[in-house]
């Protein structure tokens, strides 16, 4: 009966797999189908649509389905599948709450390498995200304004009136200024990268164009002309309000285009650091692996058979002439290893750090 049971189950598993072409397919058809369900009932059966945000929803399916095809790509890897399943298991350690405080919340852990950078990284990871919180629920009609005569206006979220507010009161005042002000710190955390990027000479050695500086201006560009439209609604009376309107919401669909393939990618992969994190401290609690030469412990032992499980299934092997696998030395001696492969003198038995290895900055 139980084998009965489960070839049923997986013989439905493969028949649901092979309705879609792929596992892109299937993820594109679920999650545009749920949106247009949210949005259903969010706009109480499709009767307050706001069609000036229509431009706004086409880039949010493009960026979907580029956000899917480069995770599903990244998810086949064998390196994450095995942190991803592992990451799962460990998701509801005691330290979870914490660590998502810290990685998603805070961003603590940029702390370490200077105040400026976590200025930085707050100002923009926060006024994006609040800038998203706002913006979703308005071009899928989850959330929405209805005028009343009595000077209120009454906020509808999901089909259901949540609350009615004054509409010259506090609270309007900050619903109509949302966005300007996660615009004021994207702008103020964007000329903070820009620079740290121009003057800081690391920085400026290892920073491209397309990689590290295009990114910050979409969202530059993005936050003015944001600002600019408000500026023309209060002080010239809407005019030029069009135009304007257009240029930004080109800017938007772009930057929505490009999210899922550039450094902003990180935006939307940044839960995955807590799997990351729960991984290498569960597994540093039972055992750690020390270096090959200079015996510091440095990765867990369960994190260095992993790396070497999947280095042999790749048929990649990092098998020394003296007798160690590569992956067995920590960094900084793995570097100077490498450097004794081209120079001749075995800098790796040289037992110093290097100058930067604790630096921050």
């Amino acid at each position: 009966m139980t084998h009965s049971y489960v070839h049923q189950t997986v013989k439905e598993t493969r028949s649901n797999n092979r309705a879609f072409a792929s596992k892109f397919a299937k993820s594109m058809f679920i999650t545009v189908s749920f949106l247009i369900i949210l949005s259903y009932i969010g706009t109480r059966m499709f009767t307050h649509i706001d069609l000036n945000l229509y431009g706004y929803m086409v880039g949010t399916f493009v960026f979907i389905g580029g956000f899917f095809y480069r995770f599903i790509a990244w998810g086949e890897r064998p390196p994450t599948k095995i942190f991803i399943k592992k990451g799962i298991k460990l998701l509801f350690r005691k330290s979870t709450p914490k660590t998502s405080a810290n990685h998603l919340a805070t961003y603590s852990f940029i702390w370490d390498r200077g105040i400026y950078r976590w200025t930085q990284h707050l100002l923009i990871g926060w006024g994006v995200i609040l800038s998203c919180f706002v913006t979703f629920p308005l071009v899928f009609g989850w959330m929405y304004f209805t005028m009343e005569e009595n000077g209120y206006y009454t906020v509808v979220a999901f089909g259901l009136d949540v609350m009615r507010v004054q509409a010259d009161g506090f609270i309007a005042f900050f619903f109509y200024n949302a966005l300007n002000f996660t615009a004021i710190a994207v702008i103020i955390g964007v000329c903070m990268a820009l620079y740290r990027r121009l003057k800081h000479m690391q920085a400026r050695a290892e920073q491209k164009f397309i990689y590290d500086f295009m990114p910050l201006y979409l969202l530059l560009f993005i936050s003015v002309t944001g600002l600019i439209l408000t500026f023309m609604n209060v002080f010239l009376h809407g005019q030029g309000h069009y135009v304007m309107s257009i240029i930004h919401q080109y800017s938007v669909i772009i930057t929505l285009i490009y999210l899922p393939f550039g450094k902003l990618a990180h935006i939307p992969f940044r839960p995955l650091s807590v799997f990351a994190k729960n991984y290498r401290e569960h597994y540093s609690e039972q055992s750690m692996k020390k270096c090959k030469n200079c015996s510091t412990e440095f990765v867990s032992m369960e994190q260095s058979e992993d790396v070497r499980e999947i280095l042999h299934e790749n048929s990649i092997h990092f098998e020394m002439k003296e007798g160690f696998n590569l992956a067995e030395l920590c960094l900084p001696c793995r570097r100077k290893y490498r450097m004794s492969r081209f120079s001749g003198v075995p800098t790796h038995t040289v037992n110093h750090k290097e100058v930067n290895q604790d630096a921050k900055g």
